[in-house]
């Protein structure tokens, strides 16, 4: 544990090897959900418990509460993708409904409310309220829409992310920065392909988690 949480000199700054080797299990794992391929959850898994130990390092309370959000999503979306699966074992995805849009929106705002609240009330647990409860809450949402196979995904994290690599910079994860330009072009990528998928599927028994969701 301690040599993970070691640093290594890269592009003229110590870096530390868990931000390191964490944001690129992070970067297999999305190239691995843009294929949608079910090995996606358990490297996303890995990616978190390492990740946890560079967002420990750099004191980030909230990336570590973003990184617990994720090992405990890449269980659950491993067991509703697995549910979810067509009878020829590929996983479909669709765009969300208007409701299921509405309810995911709203319950991130409500979310990030109440978190954003609780980390100013208890200072200790935070020490970027509103930045972490953003990207602690955001996470969850982007989990969550990934396992239901929504392609909204791809946007939440992209919005995550927006506030998430800029605090990174800020508190000394340079990797997890510069591994952002990378991670933005699977985004990009993963957003196209799913959306041409969605746009062939509507919701109905046989999409994704759809069974799985009741």
């Amino acid at each position: 544990m301690n040599w993970l949480n070691g640093t290594v000199h890269l592009v003229g700054q110590d870096v530390y090897r868990s931000d390191m080797i964490g944001n690129l299990l992070g970067l297999t794992a999305l190239a691995l959900g843009w294929r949608r391929s079910r090995l996606t959850w358990p490297v996303q898994l890995l990616s978190g418990v390492v990740l946890v130990g560079a967002y420990w390092s750099a004191h980030l309370s909230g990336g570590v509460g973003k990184q617990i959000v994720v090992i405990l999503a890449a269980v659950w979306g491993w067991t509703q993708w697995q549910r979810g699966k067509r009878s020829d074992g590929d996983v479909e995805v669709r765009f969300a409904t208007g409701r299921e849009r509405a309810v995911l929106v709203g319950g991130t705002a409500l979310g990030t409310l109440a978190v954003g609240t609780l980390f100013t009330v208890y200072p200790q647990l935070s020490w970027d309220a509103w930045p972490d409860a953003y990207i602690f809450v955001g996470t969850l949402a982007a989990m969550v829409a990934q396992a239901r196979g929504w392609v909204e995904f791809w946007f939440a994290w992209v919005a995550v992310d927006l506030v998430g690599v800029p605090l990174a910079f800020n508190n000394g994860l340079v990797f997890s920065g510069l591994t952002y330009s990378i991670y933005f072009v699977l985004v990009l990528l993963g957003l196209r392909a799913w959306w041409q998928r969605g746009r062939t599927v509507r919701p109905a028994k046989d999409t994704v988690l759809q069974g799985a969701s009741a």
